[in-house]
Protein backbone atom coordinates (compact mmCIF):
# COMPACT_ATOMS: atom_id res chain seq x y z
CA UNK A 1 0.00 0.00 0.00
CA UNK A 2 2.50 2.24 1.36
CA UNK A 3 6.26 3.20 -0.42
CA UNK A 4 8.35 4.40 2.59
CA UNK A 5 11.17 7.24 2.23
CA UNK A 6 14.51 7.06 3.99
CA UNK A 7 13.77 9.46 6.86
CA UNK A 8 12.24 8.09 10.13
CA UNK A 9 10.44 11.30 11.60
CA UNK A 10 8.87 10.35 15.02
CA UNK A 11 9.47 8.26 17.89
CA UNK A 12 7.19 6.24 20.17
CA UNK A 13 7.61 8.48 23.75
CA UNK A 14 4.16 7.33 25.72
CA UNK A 15 1.25 5.10 25.71
CA UNK A 16 -2.02 4.83 27.54
CA UNK A 17 -5.44 3.55 27.54
CA UNK A 18 -8.50 4.70 28.66
CA UNK A 19 -11.98 2.34 28.53
CA UNK A 20 -13.82 2.96 25.07
CA UNK A 21 -13.10 4.32 22.10
CA UNK A 22 -11.25 7.45 22.00
CA UNK A 23 -13.09 10.85 20.66
CA UNK A 24 -10.81 13.80 21.10
CA UNK A 25 -7.35 14.23 21.99
CA UNK A 26 -6.14 17.95 21.93
CA UNK A 27 -3.37 20.06 23.12
CA UNK A 28 -2.39 23.48 25.51
CA UNK A 29 -1.16 25.60 23.39
CA UNK A 30 1.70 25.80 25.44
CA UNK A 31 2.47 22.64 24.19
CA UNK A 32 2.83 20.44 28.21
CA UNK A 33 -0.17 19.48 28.68
CA UNK A 34 -2.34 16.83 26.55
CA UNK A 35 -6.19 16.32 27.46
CA UNK A 36 -8.17 13.39 26.10
CA UNK A 37 -11.81 12.33 26.16
CA UNK A 38 -13.63 8.54 25.68
CA UNK A 39 -17.54 7.31 24.54
CA UNK A 40 -17.41 6.00 28.29
CA UNK A 41 -17.42 10.06 29.67
CA UNK A 42 -13.53 9.99 30.91
CA UNK A 43 -11.52 12.72 31.03
CA UNK A 44 -8.01 12.64 31.56
CA UNK A 45 -5.17 15.32 31.45
CA UNK A 46 -1.32 14.09 30.80
CA UNK A 47 1.28 16.64 32.15
CA UNK A 48 4.37 17.05 30.65
CA UNK A 49 4.34 13.48 28.98
CA UNK A 50 4.13 11.77 32.84
CA UNK A 51 1.85 12.99 35.33
CA UNK A 52 -1.71 11.23 34.41
CA UNK A 53 -4.99 12.69 36.02
CA UNK A 54 -8.55 11.19 35.93
CA UNK A 55 -10.39 14.89 35.58
CA UNK A 56 -13.53 12.54 35.34
CA UNK A 57 -14.19 8.48 35.14
CA UNK A 58 -16.71 6.59 33.75
CA UNK A 59 -20.31 7.50 33.37
CA UNK A 60 -21.62 5.96 30.04
CA UNK A 61 -22.12 9.17 28.63
CA UNK A 62 -19.70 9.65 25.89
CA UNK A 63 -17.65 13.08 26.08
CA UNK A 64 -17.57 14.30 22.36
CA UNK A 65 -15.93 17.69 22.18
CA UNK A 66 -12.94 19.07 24.52
CA UNK A 67 -10.59 22.16 23.99
CA UNK A 68 -8.02 24.27 26.00
CA UNK A 69 -8.79 27.96 26.40
CA UNK A 70 -5.65 30.18 24.65
CA UNK A 71 -3.79 30.78 27.74
CA UNK A 72 -4.65 27.34 28.87
CA UNK A 73 -6.11 28.10 32.36
CA UNK A 74 -9.46 26.00 31.00
CA UNK A 75 -10.50 22.72 29.85
CA UNK A 76 -14.32 22.47 28.41
CA UNK A 77 -15.56 19.63 27.94
CA UNK A 78 -19.45 18.69 26.46
CA UNK A 79 -21.20 15.24 25.26
CA UNK A 80 -24.16 13.40 25.72
CA UNK A 81 -25.39 14.11 28.95
CA UNK A 82 -26.12 17.85 28.00
CA UNK A 83 -23.33 19.07 30.19
CA UNK A 84 -20.24 21.52 29.34
CA UNK A 85 -17.62 21.13 32.24
CA UNK A 86 -14.94 23.56 32.25
CA UNK A 87 -12.16 23.45 34.47
CA UNK A 88 -9.52 25.93 35.97
CA UNK A 89 -6.29 24.49 35.53
CA UNK A 90 -3.99 25.42 38.69
CA UNK A 91 -0.11 24.23 38.95
CA UNK A 92 -1.27 23.37 42.67
CA UNK A 93 -4.98 21.65 41.79
CA UNK A 94 -7.36 21.20 39.00
CA UNK A 95 -11.52 22.43 40.10
CA UNK A 96 -14.07 21.99 38.36
CA UNK A 97 -15.62 25.72 38.26
CA UNK A 98 -18.76 25.24 36.26
CA UNK A 99 -21.02 22.74 34.74
CA UNK A 100 -23.73 24.46 32.35
CA UNK A 101 -26.40 22.39 32.11
CA UNK A 102 -27.85 21.46 28.15
CA UNK A 103 -29.98 18.94 28.20
CA UNK A 104 -31.60 17.08 26.54
CA UNK A 105 -29.35 18.63 23.86
CA UNK A 106 -26.31 16.67 23.30
CA UNK A 107 -23.32 18.87 23.06
CA UNK A 108 -20.85 17.90 20.50
CA UNK A 109 -19.24 20.95 19.66
CA UNK A 110 -17.36 23.45 20.95
CA UNK A 111 -14.68 26.00 20.40
CA UNK A 112 -12.57 28.73 22.07
CA UNK A 113 -11.84 31.90 21.06
CA UNK A 114 -8.08 32.23 19.67
CA UNK A 115 -7.52 35.35 21.82
CA UNK A 116 -9.88 35.48 24.62
CA UNK A 117 -11.46 33.12 27.17
CA UNK A 118 -14.49 33.02 25.35
CA UNK A 119 -16.26 29.43 24.94
CA UNK A 120 -18.84 28.85 21.74
CA UNK A 121 -21.18 25.56 22.31
CA UNK A 122 -23.95 24.14 20.53
CA UNK A 123 -27.17 23.58 21.89
CA UNK A 124 -29.17 22.45 19.08
CA UNK A 125 -30.29 25.25 16.83
CA UNK A 126 -28.08 27.69 19.12
CA UNK A 127 -24.98 28.31 19.95
CA UNK A 128 -23.87 30.26 23.33
CA UNK A 129 -20.73 31.94 24.05
CA UNK A 130 -19.69 31.76 27.63
CA UNK A 131 -17.02 33.95 29.32
CA UNK A 132 -14.82 32.04 31.73
CA UNK A 133 -13.60 34.68 33.13
CA UNK A 134 -17.36 36.30 33.83
CA UNK A 135 -18.37 33.04 34.20
CA UNK A 136 -21.67 34.26 32.52
CA UNK A 137 -23.20 33.62 29.31
CA UNK A 138 -22.73 36.81 26.72
CA UNK A 139 -24.76 35.98 24.01
CA UNK A 140 -26.97 32.84 21.98
CA UNK A 141 -26.93 32.67 18.68
CA UNK A 142 -29.75 31.44 16.98
CA UNK A 143 -28.88 29.50 13.68
CA UNK A 144 -32.99 28.65 12.91
CA UNK A 145 -32.19 26.72 9.87
CA UNK A 146 -31.68 23.37 11.96
CA UNK A 147 -29.33 21.79 14.45
CA UNK A 148 -25.57 23.30 14.70
CA UNK A 149 -23.47 20.40 12.57
CA UNK A 150 -20.16 23.29 12.83
CA UNK A 151 -18.39 25.94 14.70
CA UNK A 152 -15.16 27.55 13.98
CA UNK A 153 -13.68 31.02 15.47
CA UNK A 154 -12.13 33.18 12.94
CA UNK A 155 -8.29 33.11 13.66
CA UNK A 156 -7.67 36.76 13.67
CA UNK A 157 -10.52 36.43 16.44
CA UNK A 158 -12.78 38.86 14.64
CA UNK A 159 -15.83 36.28 13.28
CA UNK A 160 -17.59 32.92 14.49
CA UNK A 161 -18.81 30.93 11.71
CA UNK A 162 -21.48 28.39 12.30
CA UNK A 163 -23.06 25.66 10.20
CA UNK A 164 -26.10 23.31 9.63
CA UNK A 165 -28.56 23.02 6.87
CA UNK A 166 -28.47 25.37 4.05
CA UNK A 167 -25.03 26.92 4.51
CA UNK A 168 -22.64 28.85 6.97
CA UNK A 169 -23.69 31.63 8.86
CA UNK A 170 -20.66 34.45 9.94
CA UNK A 171 -21.25 36.63 12.83
CA UNK A 172 -19.03 39.82 14.11
CA UNK A 173 -17.71 38.82 17.34
CA UNK A 174 -17.79 42.56 17.90
CA UNK A 175 -21.38 43.17 17.08
CA UNK A 176 -23.28 39.69 18.22
CA UNK A 177 -26.76 41.35 17.37
CA UNK A 178 -26.03 42.50 13.59
CA UNK A 179 -27.15 39.98 10.87
CA UNK A 180 -24.71 37.44 10.09
CA UNK A 181 -23.20 36.73 6.85
CA UNK A 182 -24.77 33.66 4.82
CA UNK A 183 -22.31 31.28 2.58
CA UNK A 184 -25.24 29.54 1.09
CA UNK A 185 -25.08 26.26 -0.80
CA UNK A 186 -28.22 23.40 -1.48
CA UNK A 187 -27.30 21.36 1.37
CA UNK A 188 -26.05 20.81 4.87
CA UNK A 189 -22.67 21.69 5.51
CA UNK A 190 -21.53 19.60 8.19
CA UNK A 191 -17.48 20.28 8.75
CA UNK A 192 -15.73 24.21 8.75
CA UNK A 193 -12.55 24.94 8.96
CA UNK A 194 -10.64 28.33 8.89
CA UNK A 195 -7.17 28.44 7.18
CA UNK A 196 -4.92 30.06 9.41
CA UNK A 197 -4.37 33.43 8.11
CA UNK A 198 -8.01 33.89 8.08
CA UNK A 199 -8.32 33.94 4.78
CA UNK A 200 -10.28 31.19 3.21
CA UNK A 201 -12.78 28.92 5.16
CA UNK A 202 -14.12 25.25 3.92
CA UNK A 203 -17.15 23.59 4.06
CA UNK A 204 -17.75 19.89 3.62
CA UNK A 205 -21.07 19.13 2.89
CA UNK A 206 -23.65 16.64 3.20
CA UNK A 207 -23.91 15.72 -0.68
CA UNK A 208 -20.02 15.06 -1.06
CA UNK A 209 -19.02 18.67 -2.30
CA UNK A 210 -16.52 20.70 -0.66
CA UNK A 211 -17.09 24.82 -0.81
CA UNK A 212 -14.33 27.02 -0.40
CA UNK A 213 -14.93 30.92 -0.30
CA UNK A 214 -12.33 33.54 -0.04
CA UNK A 215 -12.95 36.56 2.70
CA UNK A 216 -14.93 39.39 1.23
CA UNK A 217 -15.82 37.44 -2.00
CA UNK A 218 -19.59 35.54 -1.97
CA UNK A 219 -19.04 33.12 -4.30
CA UNK A 220 -17.36 29.94 -3.40
CA UNK A 221 -15.22 27.12 -5.56
CA UNK A 222 -16.72 24.25 -5.35
CA UNK A 223 -15.00 20.91 -5.90
CA UNK A 224 -17.27 17.67 -6.30
CA UNK A 225 -16.27 13.77 -7.51
CA UNK A 226 -15.50 12.65 -3.61
CA UNK A 227 -15.41 8.82 -3.32
CA UNK A 228 -17.70 9.56 0.48
CA UNK A 229 -18.46 11.75 3.12
CA UNK A 230 -15.61 14.36 3.45
CA UNK A 231 -14.84 13.52 7.50
CA UNK A 232 -11.95 15.74 8.18
CA UNK A 233 -10.60 18.79 6.97
CA UNK A 234 -6.58 20.60 7.51
CA UNK A 235 -5.32 23.80 6.31
CA UNK A 236 -1.05 23.98 6.23
CA UNK A 237 -0.24 27.08 8.30
CA UNK A 238 2.39 27.26 5.82
CA UNK A 239 1.76 29.34 2.50
CA UNK A 240 2.61 28.28 -1.32
CA UNK A 241 4.76 30.27 -3.83
CA UNK A 242 1.62 32.30 -4.61
CA UNK A 243 0.97 32.95 -1.07
CA UNK A 244 -2.39 30.47 -0.14
CA UNK A 245 -2.36 27.33 1.87
CA UNK A 246 -3.03 24.01 1.62
CA UNK A 247 -6.10 22.52 2.24
CA UNK A 248 -6.28 18.32 3.13
CA UNK A 249 -9.67 16.74 2.37
CA UNK A 250 -10.57 12.98 3.99
CA UNK A 251 -13.14 10.99 2.15
CA UNK A 252 -13.71 7.52 2.55
CA UNK A 253 -9.64 5.90 2.09
CA UNK A 254 -8.50 8.60 0.69
CA UNK A 255 -6.80 11.82 0.98
CA UNK A 256 -6.89 14.94 -1.16
CA UNK A 257 -4.63 17.98 -0.90
CA UNK A 258 -5.96 20.97 -2.91
CA UNK A 259 -3.58 23.67 -3.85
CA UNK A 260 -4.85 27.14 -5.13
CA UNK A 261 -3.11 27.74 -8.61
CA UNK A 262 -1.45 30.88 -9.79
CA UNK A 263 -4.47 31.13 -12.48
CA UNK A 264 -7.60 32.56 -11.04
CA UNK A 265 -9.81 30.49 -13.74
CA UNK A 266 -8.33 27.92 -12.87
CA UNK A 267 -9.25 27.91 -9.02
CA UNK A 268 -7.99 25.07 -7.00
CA UNK A 269 -6.11 21.67 -7.87
CA UNK A 270 -6.59 18.45 -6.03
CA UNK A 271 -3.70 15.57 -5.95
CA UNK A 272 -5.12 12.05 -4.54
CA UNK A 273 -2.47 10.76 -2.19
CA UNK A 274 -2.54 6.97 -2.04
CA UNK A 275 -5.00 5.01 -0.17
CA UNK A 276 -5.30 4.10 2.99
CA UNK A 277 -7.03 0.41 3.58
CA UNK A 278 -9.68 1.59 5.95
CA UNK A 279 -11.85 4.86 6.17
CA UNK A 280 -9.54 8.32 7.17
CA UNK A 281 -11.01 9.65 10.54
CA UNK A 282 -8.53 12.49 10.82
CA UNK A 283 -5.99 14.62 9.31
CA UNK A 284 -3.71 17.40 10.57
CA UNK A 285 -0.76 19.22 9.23
CA UNK A 286 2.09 19.95 11.33
CA UNK A 287 2.20 23.12 12.05
CA UNK A 288 4.44 25.53 9.98
CA UNK A 289 5.26 22.72 7.66
CA UNK A 290 3.43 20.45 4.90
CA UNK A 291 3.79 17.24 6.45
CA UNK A 292 1.07 16.21 6.91
CA UNK A 293 -0.37 12.85 9.59
CA UNK A 294 -3.89 10.92 8.39
CA UNK A 295 -5.31 8.33 10.78
CA UNK A 296 -7.35 5.73 9.65
CA UNK A 297 -9.75 2.38 11.10
CA UNK A 298 -6.79 0.11 9.37
CA UNK A 299 -4.92 0.61 12.73
CA UNK A 300 -2.19 3.00 10.64
CA UNK A 301 -1.29 6.91 10.50
CA UNK A 302 0.37 8.01 7.67
CA UNK A 303 3.33 10.79 7.76
CA UNK A 304 3.15 12.54 4.51
CA UNK A 305 6.23 14.56 3.70
CA UNK A 306 5.23 17.75 1.84
CA UNK A 307 1.84 16.52 1.23
CA UNK A 308 3.01 14.24 -1.14
CA UNK A 309 5.22 11.07 -0.33
CA UNK A 310 4.54 8.83 2.86
CA UNK A 311 7.75 9.07 4.90
CA UNK A 312 6.51 6.71 7.68
CA UNK A 313 3.96 4.62 9.06
CA UNK A 314 2.61 4.89 12.34
CA UNK A 315 0.81 1.72 13.98
CA UNK A 316 -0.75 0.24 17.67
CA UNK A 317 -4.26 0.96 17.54
CA UNK A 318 -5.22 -2.83 15.95
CA UNK A 319 -9.00 -1.81 15.75
CA UNK A 320 -8.59 1.37 13.89
CA UNK A 321 -7.25 5.11 14.71
CA UNK A 322 -10.19 7.49 15.79
CA UNK A 323 -8.90 11.43 16.42
CA UNK A 324 -5.07 12.90 16.26
CA UNK A 325 -3.25 16.21 17.11
CA UNK A 326 -0.39 17.68 16.66
CA UNK A 327 1.49 19.67 19.85
CA UNK A 328 1.24 23.45 18.01
CA UNK A 329 4.95 23.29 18.78
CA UNK A 330 4.83 20.80 16.19
CA UNK A 331 7.41 18.63 18.56
CA UNK A 332 4.90 15.31 19.34
CA UNK A 333 1.92 13.89 17.89
CA UNK A 334 -0.76 12.62 19.70
CA UNK A 335 -3.34 9.79 18.60
CA UNK A 336 -6.19 7.88 19.86
CA UNK A 337 -7.84 4.80 18.94
CA UNK A 338 -11.13 2.70 18.64
CA UNK A 339 -10.32 0.69 21.89
CA UNK A 340 -8.88 3.18 24.16
CA UNK A 341 -5.57 3.59 23.52
CA UNK A 342 -3.80 6.99 23.73
CA UNK A 343 -0.15 7.36 21.80
CA UNK A 344 2.51 10.33 21.92
CA UNK A 345 5.23 10.35 19.32
CA UNK A 346 7.47 12.42 19.15
CA UNK A 347 10.08 14.01 16.63
CA UNK A 348 13.22 12.48 15.93
CA UNK A 349 16.48 15.12 16.30
CA UNK A 350 18.16 15.59 13.15
CA UNK A 351 21.42 17.27 12.46
CA UNK A 352 21.54 21.14 11.28
CA UNK A 353 19.59 21.99 8.11
CA UNK A 354 17.31 19.01 8.21
CA UNK A 355 13.34 19.75 7.61
CA UNK A 356 10.51 17.61 6.69
CA UNK A 357 8.67 20.22 5.17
Amino acid sequence: MFSLAANKILDQTWQGTLSDYVTVVAWSNDGKTLAASDAAGEVILLKDGENLTYLQTANDKSVDCLGFSVDGKYLAAGGQNGEVKIWRLEAEETQLISTLENAPNWVDKLAWHPHTNQLAFSMGKYVQIWNADSQEVEVTLNFESSSVLSIAWRPNGENLAISGQLGVKIWDAKNWDDDPINLEIPVASLNLAWSGDSNFIASANLDNTLAVWQWDIPEPWLMRGFPGKIRALSWSDLLTSIGAPRLAVASAQSVVIWEKAADESIGWQGKLLDSHDGIVQAIAFQPQTFLLASAAEDGLIGIWQKAKEIAQILDGANEGFSCLAWQPQGNKLAAGGSNGEIFIWSKVSRGKGFSPR
